[in-house]
């Protein structure tokens, strides 16, 4: 058990600490960092694929049913990484960050729309409040907070397809990586020719150096957290999750001093007031299962 709670919060650590790292990849673009994730991360797969002798798996992406359903989540990947690399580049990493708090409300309602999964009545409370912290941002933005509604309803979705999906985490990651590799390696390559790479072209070897560990860096965190939670239970995980976006919130914030009014501070408030009504009922839930 504390081994997988240690595995666990490692992952979500490093997840927390990501707003960091694309930071200081500086003037890099958010689509050369994308690309070059792929391919350092399916790079630094291959390798520990290989270590670990693990290639029966790719017998079953031959079958038409995998091979479209993680070309799907591939897909559903790359916009997630996408989007955040750009908030995180731009400016956004609160609002990033509230992406991922809402996250566990986006998958109860996949689970309820698409999985026809029953929804406890604290459940609805919990997304009910959630809803009109969203519309209070929007209201006092004058704008959608759209980067964290995407971010939560491609992650969710990307969570949703891998559910059931054939491969573990390891080995869907890196098939994913491949089916996107082609891809990332076109656009590389002709940003070399037309002089664009920033790899090639940075004036510093720390960006290439940060570049190339896009690969461990990526890889790492989900080897964590595919250990953890073989070890510990859902309800702890389902705490766990919540240290990645508090230390992205946090770090947005105090480090990277993006505005936070009261105003906003208002709807953040509403959002963890819904999220601290699911995980109470969840923990209840499931200690009344282990008395009964």
């Amino acid at each position: 058990m504390r081994s997988g709670i240690l595995s666990a919060a490692l992952a979500f650590l490093c997840w927390g600490l990501f707003p960091i790292y694309f930071h200081a990849l500086g003037d890099v673009p958010p689509v050369q960092i994308l690309a070059h994730r792929v391919l350092w991360s399916l790079g630094f797969l291959l390798v520990v694929l290989a270590l670990r002798r693990q290639w029966k798996w790719l017998s079953l992406v031959r079958q038409p049913r995998v091979f479209w359903s993680f070309a799907a989540s591939a897909l559903l990947l790359s916009a997630n990484w996408l989007v955040y690399i750009w908030a995180v580049k731009n400016g956004h990493v609160i609002e990033a960050s509230l992406g991922y708090f809402i996250n566990p409300l986006v998958n109860i309602m996949f689970g309820y729309l698409l999985l026809k999964e029953r929804m406890r009545p604290a459940q609805w409370g919990a997304i009910a409040i959630a809803a009109l912290g969203v519309g209070w941002l929007t209201w006092q933005s004058g704008s959608v907070p759209w980067i964290a509604l995407v971010l939560a309803a491609t992650f969710g979705a990307y969570g949703l397809l891998r559910k059931t999906a054939a491969l573990g985490a390891l080995e869907g990651l890196s098939f994913e990586t491949m089916v996107l590799f082609p891809f990332a390696a076109a656009y590389v390559g002709w940003l070399s020719v037309t002089g664009d790479n920033a790899f090639v072209n940075a004036p510093l070897d720390a960006t290439r150096i940060l570049l190339i560990l896009a690969g461990p860096i990526t890889a790492i965190p989900l080897l964590l957290f595919a250990t953890g939670a073989r070890k510990i239970p859902l309800s702890i995980l389902g705490l766990l999750q919540y240290l990645s976006p508090t230390i992205q919130f946090l770090l947005g914030v105090w480090l990277f001093h993006e505005a936070f009014s009261s105003e906003r501070l208002v709807g953040f408030l509403m959002i963890w007031a819904a999220l601290a009504l699911f995980a109470g009922e969840g923990l209840l839930r499931s200690r009344t299962a282990k008395t009964s």
